[in-house]
């Protein structure tokens, strides 16, 4: 069926015809919402506002620009209402039991990231950018690049993401946000300064193997070992003199390999046995962490995503078990 055949039902209240006609952008928008807000649920539920104001609002389109762009118009200004009026999730205080940590490095202020999970993104990562586009879509999805996001003024960000990460031209944006072509720019100039600035306090990396590659599969499968085993030296030898672990939604942040040895020694300590069930989150290697009880049975406590650069591991992000459902992870495993 045509375009302007699902139009015209839709708007005459077809609601299969106008879930057929934005069924496409669906997984595209959500991860938009994704990196806007830096929170999977909170992308989920502006996800369904955006879609119920579209259907609510679709006799006002007037079809000047795409059903695409009109959907992102929508949906970027949702993300901003809800960056500006929602209190963000606070910090919560160490909560391992059992386990007293080494004084962090820092403490983190983007507390309410969520990781994403891989076949989420399926199908939205192959979508066509715009040719002002500056990244790839994988690396505009890694944690520390989302996490970068977070730091900036939220109309500075909504300019970024969509001038250079979907590559909408400035008159598109500009018409998006109600604002000038001349406002955009100069949001986007100091966007990009802004996120140079954050992004610039890490070293440059060797780039990351490719997803499911025999050098990924290497280092992952060490890894696991290292983890697995209590194998501190191993693991720390997988790491980059810069590594850097951050936790949310706890603050504690670690940066270096001696910082990052004392709280690993810290976490295995009492003879605490872990398992670890591989997933894929942000376009990255992922576990989910399990902790053996006196009985076998093996309880989860949160997921962590590894940063690879080349041949070692450059940051780790850890998770609480909350996460731990959105990637189809059970929250115990028998013994």
């Amino acid at each position: 069926m045509t375009t302007d055949n699902l139009m015209t039902r839709a708007r005459s209240g077809d609601g299969e015809a106008f879930r057929e006609l934005t069924g496409p952008y669906r997984r595209e928008l959500l991860v938009h919402c994704y990196r806007m807000l830096g929170s999977l649920q909170d992308a989920e539920d502006v996800l369904q506002d955006t879609l119920l104001a579209a259907w609510q609002g679709i006799d006002r389109y007037e079809e000047r620009a795409s059903i695409r762009t009109w959907l992102y118009r929508i949906a970027t200004n949702k993300c901003l209402n809800a960056r500006r009026s929602a209190s963000r999730r606070s910090a919560r205080e160490w909560d391992v039991p059992n386990v007293e940590p080494p004084e962090p490095t820092r403490l983190g202020e983007v507390v309410w990231l969520q990781p994403y999970p891989d076949e989420l993104g399926d199908g939205a990562m192959e979508m066509p950018l715009g040719p002002e586009a500056r990244y790839e879509q994988n690396e505009s999805l890694t944690l520390a690049f989302v996490t970068a996001l977070q730091t900036l003024p939220p109309r500075q960000l909504a300019v970024l993401v969509l001038r250079d990460v979907l590559g909408f031209r400035a008159s598109e944006v500009a018409d998006m946000l109600d604002s000038t072509v001349d406002s955009v720019n100069s949001a986007l100039k100091r966007a990009r300064a802004g996120l140079r600035h954050h992004r610039g306090t890490a070293r440059d990396h060797a780039p990351a193997p490719a997803p499911g590659s025999p050098s990924e599969n290497a280092i992952t499968a060490e890894f696991v070992r290292a983890f697995v085993s209590g194998d501190i030296a191993a693991l720390v030898a997988l790491l980059t003199d810069d590594v850097f672990i951050s936790m949310p939604p706890l603050p504690f942040e670690y940066e270096g390999r001696e910082s990052v040895a004392r709280f690993c020694a810290a976490m295995f300590a009492a003879s605490r046995q872990f398992s670890l069930v591989p997933t894929r989150a942000n376009g990255q290697p992922a576990f989910g962490i399990y902790l053996r009880d006196p009985t076998g049975v093996r309880h989860g406590t949160g997921l962590i995503v590894l940063t690879v650069a080349g041949e070692q591991v450059c940051a780790m992000t850890r998770f609480d078990n909350a996460v731990l459902q959105l990637f189809g992870l059970p929250r115990s495993l028998p013994g």
